[in-house]
């Protein structure tokens, strides 16, 4: 039931924000708007469960990058894209994450040589994409707003690997680290503002109504249920989430947008899904128990080290970047 409550919440986000645009919001107000919505449920929840924000300058450093890559960007990214192209196909391509993650590692070392699975799982994600955006047809999908909507999948990647490295498992509580994150996301996002375009209308109610709960619901209470299904469950059963939304962004975008579901559009989906699904194959690991007085030294310098920087990501997903943390 939790999970199937995470899918609809974050798979809605796409569809909110498409509304939001329709209704009069331009794409950096909308995002300022989410940031700070977010992190003030962020904030409410963290003071109820008596979590500090973090004091020392070197996370709040640390924390400024992750909100540019893992907030600020995607969501503005986000908002461009879906300017021009269908909220269903933004979801299909946020779920791209994983791909350019293992293409990140691979890049930067911190992935070891791939398997026959891995592979054919990074290249059948990537011709996925290459399905839906169609590239060698006029009528693609391939514009800016398409590289937009890519850029945010690649951004998110980024942010997860950074956070991995700096942020996660510091001894800062995970929803004061969040919020906090969130609030330097709102603070980059507003310094934007004064070279934003205005708008050429007053936005409407539909708009406000709509970047409201995808502030408040889409954003911070998305990031605390994840939290929980983390804890809870486990990584796993979290990141099983992330294969639900494209089948909600779509479905939601036909349902209530009218959008056209076309063979292609679908059947890429269908390969990126694969694909990702392949990628992950062996990459959760389950914890054996050992007796503590022999395990305690290999324990420490693996949660110090490899071990996180390899557990960490699978818990990472884009939603806890939108209430981070997609």
């Amino acid at each position: 039931m939790r999970v199937a409550l995470l899918a609809l919440l974050w798979g809605s986000s796409f569809l909110w924000i498409k509304l939001a645009l329709d209704g009069g919001l331009a794409p950096l107000h909308l995002t300022v708007v989410r940031c700070a919505l977010g992190a003030a449920v962020l904030l409410l929840l963290a003071r109820s469960a008596r979590q500090r924000l973090p004091r020392d300058r070197r996370t709040w450093a640390h924390l400024v990058v992750a909100a540019l890559f893992c907030n600020a960007l995607p969501f503005l990214f986000f908002g461009i894209g879906e300017q021009s192209v269908d909220s269903g196909v933004a979801g299909v391509m946020n779920a791209t994450t994983p791909l350019w993650s293992l293409g990140l590692g691979l890049l930067l070392g911190t992935e070891r040589a791939l398997g026959p699975k891995r592979l054919a799982g990074l290249l059948l994600g990537f011709g996925g994409t290459l399905l839906i955006f169609a590239p060698w047809q006029q009528s693609g999908l391939a514009s800016w707003a398409a590289l937009a909507l890519l850029a945010a999948a690649v951004s998110y990647a980024v942010a997860f690997a950074y956070m991995a490295r700096h942020l996660i498992g510091r001894g800062t509580p995970p929803l004061a680290l969040s919020a906090a994150q969130l609030l330097a996301a709102t603070g980059l996002t507003t310094l934007g503002l004064p070279a934003s375009p205005a708008g050429q209308s007053a936005p409407t109610l539909t708009g406000v109504l709509a970047v409201v709960v995808l502030g408040v619901f889409g954003t911070g209470l998305t990031f605390h249920l994840n939290t929980r299904l983390i804890t809870d469950e486990g990584p796993t059963a979290a990141a099983t989430v992330g294969y639900l939304l494209p089948v909600v962004s779509v479905a939601l975008g036909a349902l209530v947008l009218g959008e056209e579901i076309g063979v292609r559009v679908v059947g890429g989906m269908a390969v990126v899904l694969v694909g990702v699904a392949l990628t992950r194959t062996g990459t959760h690991r389950p914890s054996r128990p050992r007796t503590a007085d022999r395990s305690t030294p290999v324990s420490a310098r693996s949660s110090s080290g490899v071990s996180r920087t390899t557990s960490a990501p699978s818990a990472l997903t884009p939603a806890t970047c939108q209430g981070d943390s997609m």
